[in-house]
């Protein structure tokens, strides 16, 4: 009965997200001429939170290079996580690369196509859960535990993910995701770096929730 309930509870919030991004994407075509409603607009925006809320499942760092190992508890900053570092600095990190999160979910659709992916394998700081990939959008603040984190832009995988699986790079990444459209069923698969606006501590389990969108 449980694993039953816990099954049309993921297929009920699956079915939230995919009616949340139908109407933000009439929205969006229409423009001006045809918008939402304001009690549409509303609607949306709640069940947009609704899908982009979740929690921390691990946290990880390496001193440099992937996979990256679980910690029990981590200080963020606005350089990243304490402790963690990358074998290629003039690539990764920097303030707007300070986080790397992927969504569980993403890593378990890549299971499904054949990519032995665990936390921490693709090289996130956070692996989350709970959070509809296709909704996420840089710009959007979260707050993670006592942290605040701002989505700045899809993480573009690198030769370092060779090491993953033959045609890894392709899967996780197409040419409308480096163009920044979110209708690429690829779409933040590769994981969604993030900027620290407010330093924290957090852990396992802590709420990830949505703030609001940065102007």
């Amino acid at each position: 009965m449980k694993r039953d309930t816990v099954f049309c509870a993921a297929s009920i919030t699956k079915l939230i997200s995919a009616v949340a991004a139908m109407l933000w994407s009439r929205n969006v075509s229409c423009g001006s001429t045809n918008p939402l409603s304001p009690g549409w607009r509303n609607l949306l925006e709640a069940v947009r939170t609704y899908t982009l809320t979740g929690k921390i499942l691990q946290i990880n760092v390496s001193p440099g290079g992937i996979p990256k190992l679980p910690i029990s508890e981590a200080r963020v900053t606005q350089t990243g996580v304490t402790g963690d570092a990358w074998a290629h600095p003039n690539i990764h990190g920097g303030p707007n690369q300070a986080l790397l999160l992927v969504c569980s979910e993403a890593l378990e659709e890549l299971r499904a196509k054949g990519f032995a992916l665990y936390p921490g394998a693709l090289g996130e700081n956070l692996t989350i859960s709970g959070i509809d990939r296709r909704q996420m959008r840089a710009g959007q603040r979260y707050r993670a535990g006592e942290t605040l984190i701002e989505l700045t832009k899809v993480r573009a995988p690198c030769k370092t993910l060779d090491v993953l699986g033959e045609g890894i790079q392709s899967e996780i990444y197409d040419k409308l995701v480096k163009a920044g459209d979110p209708s690429s069923p690829r779409w933040a698969l590769s994981g969604f770096y993030a900027a620290v606006r407010r330093p924290g501590a957090i852990r396992p389990h802590d709420i990830i929730a949505l703030v609001d969108q940065a102007v």
